[in-house]
């Protein structure tokens, strides 16, 4: 329904919004994580493992509402913004952990990921810094 109606905004207006909608995700990791596979990433970001192959790894996340998160959350962990923050309340309650630290920004999670070791995050294609370390793309 979400792109349908900024497809026809775009239409409107004269502006290529959909194809906003339906951009990449990549996930970066600080430089020397191995690539991964989708698999790993959901039980990484569900808590359930804390390293990729031999290295540690610590997961971060946008917070909840940013397209780019509910993209993330639907096409790489298969689940939806209730159904994940849902998973981690109970994880919470049952003493199991916490879930990933979250940025306010897609600039603000770039930067702490290249900054610091074992860190993993998502990010649109276009925001992908020259350089990055990307373990996992998803084309949408």
């Amino acid at each position: 329904m979400r792109a349908f109606i900024l497809f026809l905004f775009g239409l409107w207006f004269g502006m290529p919004l959909a194809r906003a909608a339906d951009e990449s995700i990549v996930v970066i990791a600080y430089p020397g994580l191995p690539r991964t596979d989708q698999a790993t990433l959901l039980r990484l970001y569900t808590g359930r493992v804390v390293s990729i192959g031999p290295q540690p790894a610590v997961p971060v996340n946008l917070p909840a509402g940013d397209p780019v998160r509910t993209r993330f959350l639907e096409s790489v962990l298969g689940q939806s913004e209730e159904q994940y923050t849902g998973y981690w309340l109970v994880r919470r309650y049952v003493g199991k952990g916490a879930p990933p630290l979250e940025f306010d920004t897609v600039d603000a999670l770039l930067k702490h990921v290249l900054a610091t070791p074992g860190a993993v995050g998502y990010v649109p294609a276009s925001k992908v810094p020259a350089g990055a370390n990307v373990i996992f793309r998803r084309q949408l």
